[in-house]
């Protein structure tokens, strides 16, 4: 599924491929700490109702959780707590322009590791009707249809 070979998926967000449609792509370093990072590399986050806001030229990852680190004890943070994201300061204000007039959405689709550095990856997408999910579910149905076919 995935192309680049040394990316290490930690999750993926698969509840926004039902919800949205992903127009563009983008991929922003996390500001975490050291129990953060340990417990993404178990496996231990959820992305599943987070979204992202740009405020004063930042961009933050709202809702992303992140388990408390089982040996962590005094250094663990909130696990739901508001994350900045490091982008490019062109980046951010593009991506704040085209939210701003095209009413979309910035949407986590993955946290992944690549070259031992944990990093989001951000769609802009805009939001499915419930017609356009229906539409998605028969396609999928019917693919699955033309693949017990072939076997």
């Amino acid at each position: 599924m995935d192309k680049n070979p040394d990316r290490k998926i930690a999750a993926q967000n698969k509840k926004a491929y039902h919800d949205y449609f992903v127009l563009e792509k983008y991929e922003a370093g996390i500001e975490l700490f050291g129990t953060e990072v340990k417990s993404i590399r178990q496996g231990k986050v959820n992305l599943k109702d987070s979204w992202c806001s740009i405020k004063n030229g930042e961009i933050f990852v709202n809702g992303m959780h992140i388990s408390p680190y089982e040996q962590g004890n005094i250094f663990n943070r909130d696990p739901v707590r508001v994350r900045r994201l490091l982008m490019h300061k062109r980046e951010i204000l593009r991506l704040y322009g085209t939210v701003k007039q095209q009413g979309l959405a910035l949407v986590p689709l993955s946290v992944y590791f690549t070259k031992g550095r944990a990093k989001l990856e951000i769609g802009l997408c805009k939001g499915k009707k419930l017609y356009d999910k229906r539409e998605d579910a028969a396609k999928k149905e019917a693919q699955r249809k033309i693949e017990r076919e072939i076997k």
